[in-house]
Formats: C-alpha cells, structure tokens, sequence
C-alpha cells in the first residue's frame, strides 16, 4: 500500500471514528434531554398535585370551622330567638305578638345570612383587608389584647386560591398568638415592597427561642403553604420581646 492510499485509509477511518463520536454525542444528548423532560414533566405534576392537595386542605378546614361557628349561632343565637319568638307568639296580648313577628323576621335573616357562609363564595365577596380588621375586631372585642390594622390596600386584587391561603396562614398566625404570645398589642401591616406584596403580623407578646426545635409541624405546614402560591413565610421571635412573622407574594 503506498503512502497516498494509508493517508486516505487514515482519514477515512479518522473521519468514521468522529463521525460516531458526533452521532454518540446527539444520541446523548437527545436522551438526557428526553429525560430531564420527563423529570420537569414529573416535577410539574407533583408541584400540581401538591398545589390541589393544599388548596383542598385549606377548604376543607374553612368548612369545619364554618360548620362550628353555625353550630354554635344556631344553638346561642338562633335557639335563644326561636324562644323569645314562641313565648311572645303564645301570649294573648297583640304586642307581644307582634314582638314574636319581629323575632320570627330576625331569625329569618339570620339563617340566610349563616346559609352564605356554607360555601366559600363570602371569599370572592370579600377583600383580605376587611377579613382580616373582621378577625382582629373579634380579637379586641373579647378583651383579649389591642388590635391594630394597617393596610395600603395593595391585596385588593388576588386570585381566589391566594386569597384562600392567605386567609388561612393569617387565622393560625393570629391563633397562636391567641395561645401563645399573651401580647398586650397585635399589629398587622399590609404593604407593596417592592416586587412584592408584604403582610407583616407583630406582637409584643411572650416571643420564644426560635433556635429550640419545634414538637409541632405548624411553623412548617404555614411555610408550605405559602410556598404553593408562589410566595414565602418568615418568623423571627425574642424572648420576652414579641415575635415577628412576614408573609411575602409576588406582585
């Protein structure tokens, strides 16, 4: 074999060996990339599913404790009416009849009004801000501590699931502060900073050693739960001093 006939022999084998190195390399590729796909893909579905599984949860536990507050309007309310309406019915005299009929209107208007909030359509009908000056006039009306509520009313327009998460996050922050912090002045602050839309909850209760590990899940659940609506939850807390919670949405 001459020179010129091994240089091509060279080159063709040369060439062939690049030529599957290069198809080894697309091949390659093509299945990672195949399979990242499928991983985002699954990734995806379980962020989904997640997201529903949240959304679902938070209905569910709206719903109990709507049942709970009926319950309890049906038996102190609506069955100390029910009464006063029968006695007054029962007597001879016309204004106390009359007085019955009154009652009997006030019940009326009171069950309509309870039948609203068996579905949670109340959420779409009301902004965060006046849910949330509802929760802590309720807070200040037992004695409890004094509330305060200010708001630059940048959450007035929010998706029906974000509305549900954070009214739920904000009722089990107030809660605990309710067990917990034993605070002379609970402060909510809603407020547009920046590329974010920020409710900072204060107390100037009890506070608690932040570094002690937790027994319950609670700080945890609240931290996912606003993770699924794209948004996050802070805590800080002083002994002695309050505790500090900062709840972060995206605009």
């Amino acid at each position: 074999m001459s020179e010129q006939e091994s240089q091509i022999t060279l080159i063709f084998f040369g060439g062939a060996f690049l030529a599957i190195l290069m198809s080894t390399f697309i091949v390659s590729m093509v299945v990672l990339h195949r399979q990242r796909q499928v991983q985002n893909r699954q990734k995806l579905d379980h962020l989904k599913t997640e997201y529903e599984k949240t959304i679902l949860n938070i209905e569910n536990e709206i719903q109990q404790e709507t049942l709970t507050h009926i319950g309890r309007e049906l038996h102190d309310n609506i069955g100390q009416l029910l009464s006063l309406a029968k006695l007054n019915l029962n007597s001879t005299k016309p204004e106390k009849q009359a007085e019955g009929k009154t009652y009997i209107n006030q019940i009326i208007k009171e069950v309509r009004s309870l039948s609203k909030t068996l579905n949670l359509d109340w959420v779409e009908s009301v902004t965060l801000e006046d849910f949330i000056q509802q929760q802590l006039d309720k807070i200040q009306g037992t004695g409890f501590c004094q509330t305060s509520l200010d708001s630059d009313f940048s959450f007035q327009e929010l998706k029906k699931d974000q509305k549900l998460v954070l009214i739920r996050v904000i009722q089990e922050c107030l809660n605990n502060a309710i067990k917990h912090a034993q605070p002379e002045h609970l402060m909510i602050q809603m407020a547009k900073n920046g590329a974010f839309r920020e409710i900072n909850i204060i107390d100037d209760g009890l506070g608690f050693d932040t570094n002690k590990k937790s027994e319950g899940s609670g700080m945890f659940n609240l931290t996912k739960r606003m993770e699924t609506i794209g948004g996050t939850f802070k805590l800080t807390s002083t002994v002695g001093k309050g505790t500090h919670i900062t709840l972060l949405l995206p605009l």
